[in-house]
């Protein structure tokens, strides 16, 4: 796949502890930058998502056991 080069300015002191993080386990500093930001991106769609179901209507677990056959 082709990349494309980012660029952004951080923290002398986060960009040492990210060093040191991929350097003591073996990871490449794009690799953990990348799953980073797309791991962020996939918590913001969730965040939305919660924000989109919060407001739907619930229903009694009694009523969803009995629906499923699971209400002994």
């Amino acid at each position: 796949m082709p990349t494309v080069q980012i660029n952004a300015r951080v923290d002398p002191a986060l960009k040492k502890a990210i060093d040191e993080y991929c350097r003591s386990r073996g990871v490449v500093l794009n690799h953990f930058v990348q799953e980073a930001l797309i791991d962020r991106l996939e918590e913001l769609e969730d965040i939305e998502d919660l924000k989109s179901i919060r407001h739907e209507p619930t229903r009694p677990l009694a009523e969803v056991l009995a629906e499923l056959g699971l209400d002994g």
